[in-house]
């Protein structure tokens, strides 16, 4: 079966986002989670040693505390309470702090640092599995044991306004509720009054007993400007009043005879030096916990804060209310909650919390008896029974005492070592899905690689010969054998499996695709086989030239290096390595062909170097238009790989990334401060204008003046949000939200699009080929450029220099590199695949979570619409390498002479470049999957490898659709 490199291509890139699927559904591992019984019941508590066996043995210990309520302030990082900003912006509840009737801890987030997996985790008590971040976006109800079914089915009145994640999490749980979206983050203003203003009449009324407090602002803040934003303290000062408002009316309704009122303050994940979360950074996982109570008394004064989990929550407000713990909690008490309690008090609390664990670790792990804490846990009940038994006995001597804190030190350092235990089981791995997504794309690479002579010859065509492997007899019987082993490893398995519980129809399909997969390499490999009478095919005895072998060597490098999670963290570096070595390899290019070669040449009948085919037709870059003379020709081709160094050393001081230096100052922060404003507006002013004139040169009139319009669109919405100011302002405040200017853009963007895509269908039903050429090129950079006017609409203000020096080097590279010293489509479409990754990280983009700005979802928005948000925002991420992937479209398309060839080759690079560090990924994170860092550091690069195979596929498609029209073409 024959087929062009670029629907070849296409179809293996397709091949590997199933596998890749396939994949990631075995190695994001089911929660930790016990299978005694849906949900704890308070039947389920374990008889207190000596009791005996009658109904009062188990029962439930007496609450500690009538009401609860829970102010959660999303991104509170602990240094927004205990450090400086503490004292300055939240001086009442320093206060409170330090009146000895609190507890203060600092509780650590486990990564991903978002708010749904962490509200997940504050309400089970357990750690949720790092895909919860995708899930992020669309909760669905909750059906796993948690801390808010447990207060309902006890009766337990509870109160809800803030996020509307918990009323998706938690469905007619709450008596009365108000839910906010959590993912409008331009909004910090009203989304906190909304909590607020049902403050006042839910206080005065005595018909609950759990009232929880979700406030968003803070969190926006930290999306908008960051943590170090003129914002940050009004809005602590907002909060410290709300906190003093709460603990005036609980403390005016404590009486004697009756339980205290326990006031929680805390956060559901930090916040990154850029403002963002989701990653393992120390001011994303740390988070303050403050327990305000009467019932607490220790000595006054500020109390330098304990480190804690912040799953030990869980179980600590579950026992204070005497509800049973959840069954999945991996938290254990606090003990300091607890010390003003009897002895007896406190032993019985911690062998219930024991009891818990111990189950939990029973189901969850086959070799408990060999835990440590497993072991501890039981010794420490031998030791309450005997000193049960002794305190039964009316036994009241100092001997009594000494064991009895023995006995609760034994407690604490079991449930200690089960809770690490169980928190680092986090689940179980569906080896048998991990294995088949690797086999699969282990299958596609090594077919990439056999087709490779044919994709980059000069029919890019491939033969694979899948016809013949599905009539031969090793398929049928690699069928029978898959189909065997299926059934093998479905009846014996252990654990979780996803292709067990598939439909057998689906499962067969898969395992007669890849058993025909195994037999094409079989034939390709076979017909590779050097004999001595085979004569070279046509068009496949290509050589490697020098920059071929960097640009193999860079490639091959790069991708080893991700076996670190050093380099993981701080993989820009690599990209940047490599691009400055590119441009001194093309600096060298230069001088060899336009000083060495020249020498050689017949200057009266060669001339300076020109573009293959330029005397055929209108050139893409217009050389002529320029005015320039041969001779500055050749020194502006020098230049530009040094420009091209210059840009990419300035544009890494705009934003630091990654981990090691990330918390360092960057001219970023600087631009955005608010004693540079004018500074900023000035040179976002500048940017705005170049990409203008770099884009509009191939676009039609109509185009340039929608473009014109819509970049002053985006200069008057960064205006409108407060980020620029124009001449005749005098304010840097924000003067709406934007929404109207940014639905300006928008109506140009439309319009910019359709136009191209106009252009391009009117190309197919021309004629001429010269004339449909030139249309169909039109076409594609109006496209182009309207890709480039909405990315600069999402990009912040200080990041617009970045789209400038992006399409700066475009234009400077094809006009006097990539053209004029004949470099293959293989080779310009791997440097453009270098320059898109650069560019990646020069946006400010890391492998952690947390660098992804979700703010950018709600441009032009009034309220959180998934779909368009998902789209914003993975537009704005994937920026660089989609708008050189774009303009690599543009420039083998305008290459008359070898277009259809060049689009193919493309295609067929980008796929092979995609697959290289996606296989060798998968394959190393299945090594790892028990590596210290595989949660912090491996798994969100998976999840980026994954998005970045897909964005792929999608950029594929569209060489594919412009590589068949042309070959249509006569």
């Amino acid at each position: 079966m024959k087929l062009s490199s670029s629907v070849f291509a296409l179809l293996c890139l397709i091949c590997e986002i199933v596998s890749l699927a396939l994949f990631l559904r075995g190695f994001f591992p089911v929660p930790v989670k016990s299978s005694f019984s849906d949900k704890s019941k308070v039947t389920d508590f374990p008889a207190e040693p000596q009791t005996g066996s009658g109904p009062n043995s188990s029962k439930a210990p007496a609450p500690l505390f009538k009401r609860v309520v829970i102010v959660l302030i999303d991104a509170l990082r602990e240094d927004f309470v205990f450090g400086s900003d503490g004292r300055r912006f939240m001086p009442y509840t320093r206060h409170v702090m330090e009146r000895g009737s609190s507890h203060s801890f600092i509780a650590k987030a486990r990564p991903p640092t978002v708010t749904m997996p962490r509200i997940k985790a504050l309400t089970t008590g357990s750690i949720p599995g790092f895909i919860d971040v995708v899930m992020n976006l669309n909760s669905p109800a909750l059906l796993e044991d948690n801390l808010i079914w447990q207060a309902k089915s006890a009766g337990k009145r509870i109160i809800f306004y803030g996020d509307d994640t918990w009323v998706r999490l938690f469905p007619k749980h709450f008596m009365e509720h108000d839910g906010t979206t959590s993912f409008f983050v331009s909004d910090y203003t009203e989304v906190d009054n909304n909590v607020t203003r049902h403050l006042d009449g839910t206080l005065k009324r005595d018909d609950w007993d759990i009232l929880i407090l979700h406030y968003l602002g803070l969190d926006h803040i930290g999306h908008i400007s960051g943590p170090h934003s003129s914002l940050i303290g009004p809005k602590l000062m907002e909060m410290d009043d709300v906190i003093k408002k709460i603990h005036a009316s609980l403390v005016s309704k404590e009486s004697e005879g009756t339980l205290p009122n326990l006031l929680v303050l805390c956060g559901d994940h930090g916040m990154s030096e850029t403002g963002s979360h989701g990653g393992s950074s120390e001011p994303e996982i740390n988070t303050p916990l403050v327990l305000i109570s009467p019932t607490f008394r220790r000595k006054a004064g500020f109390e330098e804060p304990g480190v804690l989990e912040q799953v030990d929550l869980t179980p600590t407000l579950a026992l204070g209310l005497g509800l049973p713990i959840s069954k999945n909690s991996v938290g254990h008490l606090i003990p300091a909650v607890f010390e003003e309690l009897s002895l007896r008090e406190q032993l019985r609390l911690l062998q219930i919390n024991g009891h818990q664990l111990s189950r939990l670790l029973q189901d969850s792990n086959p070799t408990f008896h060999k835990e440590v804490g497993y072991e501890q846990f039981r010794v420490a009940e031998k030791s309450h029974g005997s000193w049960m038994k002794l305190y039964v006995d009316g036994n009241t001597s100092e001997v009594l005492s000494n064991m009895g804190k023995k006995v609760l030190k034994q407690y604490l350092e079991a449930l200690k070592a089960m809770s690490s235990a169980l928190s680092k089981q986090l689940g179980k791995y569906d080896m048998y899905s991990m294995i088949m997504g690797m086999i699969f794309i282990l299958q596609v690479l090594f077919l990439l690689l056999l087709a490779m002579p044919e994709a980059l010859s000069r029919e890019a065509v491939v033969d694979v010969p899948l016809a013949s492997s599905l009539l031969s007899l090793p398929f049928y019987l690699l069928c029978l054998f898959g189909s065997a082993l299926h059934v093998l490893v479905c009846t014996s398995a252990g654990g979780p499996c996803y292709l067990c519980s598939l439909p057998w129809v689906l499962v067969f399909t898969v395992i007669v695709l890849s058993s025909a997969f195994t037999c094409a390499l079989v034939s390709m490999v076979a017909r590779r086989m050097p004999t001595s009478n085979k004569t070279p095919t046509k068009g496949s005895d290509w050589t490697l030239s020098e920059l071929d072998v960097l640009l193999l060597i860079g490639t091959v490098g790069h991708t080893l290096s991700l076996a670190s999670s050093s380099f993981i963290e701080e993989e820009h570096q690599t990209w940047y390595f490599l691009l400055n070595t590119l441009c001194l390899a093309v600096f060298q290019d230069v001088c060899r062909k336009y000083f060495k070669e020249q020498r050689h040449r017949d200057e009266e009948d060669e001339g300076p170097l020109l573009p293959s085919g330029a005397k055929e037709g209108p050139s893409f870059f217009p050389a002529v238009e320029l005015g320039m003379s041969p001779g500055s020709e050749k020194w502006l081709a020098l230049a530009t790989p040094l420009l091209t160094l210059t840009c990419c050393r300035l544009l890494r001081s705009l934003n630091q990334t990654g981990v090691q230096w990330a918390h360092l100052p960057d001219f970023g922060h600087w631009l955005n401060s608010g004693d540079h404003k004018a500074f900023l507006s000035l040179l976002a002013a500048v940017s705005l204008v170049l990409i203008f004139l770099l884009v509009q040169r191939h676009c039609s009139l109509v185009s340039k003046i929608a473009l014109a319009l819509g970049l002053l669109g985006v200069y008057s919405y960064r205006a409108a949000v407060g980020n620029v100011l124009f001449p005749w302002q005098h304010s840097s405040r924000a003067v709406s939200k934007g929404t109207v200017e940014a639905r300006f853009v928008y109506v140009f963007v439309l319009g910019i699009l359709f136009t191209g895509v106009k252009d391009l269908l009117r190309s197919q039903v021309m004629s001429s080929v010269v004339d449909s050429g030139r249309l169909k090129s039109r076409g594609l950079w109006e496209v182009y450029s309207g890709v480039v006017l909405l990315v600069a609409l999402l990009f912040r203000a200080h990041n617009l220099p970045t789209l400038a020096c992006c399409l700066l080097i475009q234009t400077v590279m094809a006009q006097f590199i990539w053209k004029k010293l004949h470099y293959d489509a293989a080779q310009t479409t791997i440097m453009h695949y270098w320059f898109g990754q650069a560019f990646f990280y020069f946006q400010g983009n890391s492998n952690n979570i947390g660098t992804v700005d979700i703010s950018v979802g709600f441009v032009g928005l009034e309220s959180y619409v998934e779909a368009p948000a998902i789209f914003l925002t993975a537009l704005s991420t994937y920026a660089g390498p989609l708008l050189w992937a774009c303009h690599l479209l543009c420039f083998l398309s305008s290459q008359r002479d070898r277009a259809v060839m060049g689009l193919g080759h493309g295609s067929y690079c980008f796929a092979l470049l995609r697959s290289i560090p996606a296989v060798f990924y998968v394959v190393l994170v299945t090594g790892l999957r028990y590596h210290l860092f595989i949660w912090s550091v491996f798994s969100p690069k998976l999840l980026y490898e994954a998005m970045h195979t897909l964005i792929n596929t999608a950029i594929c498609l569209f060489f594919t659709f412009m590589d068949q029209e042309r070959s249509a073409r006569p």
